[in-house]
């Protein structure tokens, strides 16, 4: 079985590259000056940011491989285990890396937002995939915090460079939402084939067994990670993945209430409830009336 190295602190990440560490809590690398990482899993416990401008190895997360091209960024969590599986003995890149302990959020604004950037979330297939324009503004949010590191530590860094860290997400969030837009054609996709996907759930008897679809569920059968496929349906439809889900159980609600031999509560288990009254509560809120008022009505 493969060992799963920990990786929990700058200073045990600097030294793998063979770089000084320069602060306790944060590290901007150019990888093409730094060693190459070997072939290993590694166990983060830091956040990272990757920028790889040189086609060269295989990056593996989880049970997925994706091999990245020039001007790609990727993101890492704590508690993500990240494989490197080069094409060669080791992994060289070209590019730049910015990594932190999450020490560094305490008791900052960044730390308090931290979960609105979901992109962490996302799986490394869904890469930010930068222009040259966005590249250049990564590249400078990099520069500007290598230039704090180099500064000697005082009251203000943690906060100079907490404020810097989050300008670069807030770019990647501008990014990430015009790489929705200009894949508009593959994200029409995606939502026909959700689409398609509950329509097929309610049309057998799964939600009997399995219960009502949840947005893990469906982003499984999508092959997409939940956030990246909450963000997306989101941006494409304004509503969020899971209120697509009840709207659709609510359209297929209506077509069966025509169906007078049936009681309201025994559609509620063919759509999956568990109990009847969390049916008609959902019912009653995306509606305005229970089942049995939308029924008489008809």
């Amino acid at each position: 079985m493969e060992e799963i190295v920990k990786m929990d602190s700058i200073a045990s990440y600097t030294a793998l590259r063979g770089v000084p560490t320069k602060h306790p809590l944060v590290a901007v690398l150019d990888l093409s000056q730094a060693q190459p990482m070997p072939a290993q899993s590694f166990n983060f416990g830091l956040y990272a940011v990757g920028l790889k401008e040189l086609h060269h190895g295989h990056l593996r997360y989880g049970r997925k491989h994706y091999d990245y091209q020039a001007g790609s960024l990727i993101f890492i969590a704590p508690g993500q285990v990240v494989g490197v599986e080069p094409a060669l003995e080791l992994f060289a890149p070209a590019g730049w890396a910015l990594l932190f302990h999450p020490d560094l959020l305490l008791g900052t604004p960044l730390g308090k937002r931290m979960p609105t950037y979901s992109f962490f979330s996302y799986e490394v297939n869904e890469a930010l995939h930068l222009s040259e324009k966005e590249k250049r503004l990564v590249l400078d949010c990099f520069a500007k915090i290598e230039s704090e590191l180099d500064q000697t530590i005082d009251k203000h860094s943690k906060g100079l460079i907490a404020a810097n860290i989050e300008l670069l997400f807030q770019y990647c969030l501008r990014f990430y939402d015009r790489q929705f837009l200009t894949r508009d054609t593959a994200n029409r996709g995606v939502l026909e084939r959700f689409e398609s996907l509950l329509r097929d759930y309610f049309s057998a008897d799964t939600p009997q067994h399995a219960g009502l679809p949840s947005v893990a569920y469906c982003a499984e059968a999508l092959h997409l990670s939940p956030n990246y496929f909450g963000d997306l349906v989101k941006k494409e439809t304004g509503r969020s993945a899971q209120e697509y889900i009840q709207a659709k159980v609510i359209e297929v609600a209506k077509e069966r209430l025509f169906d007078r031999h049936k009681s309201a509560s025994e559609i509620a288990y063919e759509l999956g409830f568990r109990y009847p009254q969390h049916f008609t509560r959902l019912f009653k809120q995306r509606t305005g009336v229970t089942p049995n008022d939308y029924r008489t009505r008809k």
